[in-house]
């Protein structure tokens, strides 16, 4: 019977690394049809992610890297933890437009991060780098440490782009504070 988990969680491992690698690469060296980092720099400098290269290289590195451990089986708590931070990211871009991938909302982001931190948490099973190396990078503090460095840089990142959404607002609107209308209210 418990071969059947480990072959669920091998097949979890192997999905959402698998999505997480081509996302990855796609960013830092074009493959897959991406555009690359410098096209991805300049995306994220669009979608308020700044500086753009730095968000794009943290981008990339988080999805390959996270992808890649995952779907080894290595690290598994830092990879789920590294892949979920990412996809936070990318989650607070898509949140205004709801939930559906079909209208540019969050589910494909929500879900992915969703597995990667549920891997992160469960461990990566029997079938992994993890297991034939004695869990030595699958301990309950390696957990502990990377789901809190995780969070508090995707809390940086988040907010970051927050302020500078914020700071084009207020420019775009003349330093109104956004409301457009500079004229004082008696």
């Amino acid at each position: 019977m418990s071969h059947r988990k480990d072959l669920g969680l091998l097949a979890l491992r192997l999905a959402v690394g698998g999505v997480l690698f081509a996302h990855g690469t796609q960013k830092l060296f074009g493959w897959f049809g991406g555009p690359g980092i410098e096209g991805t720099a300049q995306g994220m400098e669009q979608m308020g992610f700044r500086p753009g290269r730095p968000s794009a290289l943290a981008a990339g590195l988080g999805e390959t890297g996270g992808g890649t451990l995952l779907a080894l089986g290595l690290a598994t708590p830092a990879a789920g933890a590294a892949a979920a931070g990412t996809m936070a990211s990318a989650v607070s871009f898509h949140l205004p437009n709801g939930f559906f991938a079909a209208n540019g909302g969050f589910e494909s982001a929500g879900l992915v991060g969703a597995v990667a931190a549920g891997l992160g948490i469960a461990g990566p099973g029997r079938y992994s780098l993890d297991h034939a190396t004695c869990h030595v990078l699958d301990r309950p503090w390696v957990a502990a440490a990377a789901f809190a460095a995780s969070a508090a840089a995707a809390s940086v990142v988040i907010g970051r782009r927050q302020a500078a959404l914020a700071a084009g607002d207020d420019a775009r609107d003349g330093g109104s504070g956004g409301s457009g209308d500079d004229t004082a209210e008696s």
